[in-house]
């Protein structure tokens, strides 16, 4: 299976090497390293790893906390390939081609992206900040993953943000800046893998890609969510 593993290790020469080393010996074969964030004498790498079904993750998690100064922010199982450069201009050349579709079209391909569970386009009422606990949001279009009602988490459209629930699943929520639609992805809780926060950059990410679609699109998402239109007899 494909894996993403999370690390935050000390900036300096030849502990990359360790830890691609570390991940070698216990049985993972590395597909891509992307570098999420370099600051302060410290860096955080993802690194997508493919990992036979039948090795434990314990003794990947073990030989890296042995590296000195490194930290596993999380592992968890990715969903569809590795990313590449030149994927989020494709997702929106497929948007602009096929407008009606653009949503959806959006929202089916975001978790591949962001190594998430699933997504959905969100619309939240205007009055939901004085609504007792929040709520009331209603599904646009949801990914085929998405659990039936989605689990939604208690947001209001006002700019990117990540987000942890109580029961452990990350959400990374950006909004349209329009008719109260907002994008949610998440990557759920497992008892044996524990996926990382969605971070900054992949925040950032998700942002640019709506707010993108939003200017494609249009008038197109003020209808999203709204009542069908009944013909007359």
């Amino acid at each position: 299976m494909l894996l993403r593993v999370r690390v935050t290790l000390p900036d300096r020469p030849g502990t990359l090497g360790q830890v691609a080393r570390t991940l070698g010996v216990s049985g993972a074969d590395i597909v891509q390293v992307v570098v999420l964030e370099r600051l302060g004498g410290r860096a955080v790498d993802d690194f997508t790893v493919v990992w036979p079904g039948a090795a434990r993750v314990e003794r990947l998690l073990a030989g890296l906390a042995a590296i000195p100064g490194v930290r596993v922010d999380g592992v968890w199982r990715a969903i569809g390939a590795p990313t590449t450069t030149g994927q989020d201009a494709e997702l929106l050349a497929q948007v602009a081609a096929n407008p009606a579709d653009g949503l959806a079209t959006l929202v089916d391909a975001v978790p591949g992206l962001l190594a998430a569970d699933w997504a959905v386009a969100a619309v939240v009422p205007v009055d939901w900040a004085s609504r007792t606990g929040g709520g009331g949001a209603t599904v646009g279009h949801a990914s085929w993953r998405a659990p039936v009602p989605p689990r939604l988490p208690e947001v209001t459209p006002l700019r990117g943000r990540s987000t942890t629930t109580p029961d452990g699943t990350h959400h990374a929520i950006a909004p349209f800046g329009r008719a109260g639609l907002v994008l949610v992805v998440a990557r759920e809780y497992s008892d044996t893998l524990c996926a990382a926060n969605f971070h900054s950059t992949e925040v950032d990410r998700l942002t640019q890609l709506v707010r993108a679609c939003a200017v494609i699109l249009g008038d197109r998402l003020d209808l999203v969510g709204a009542p069908p239109v009944v013909a007359g007899p």
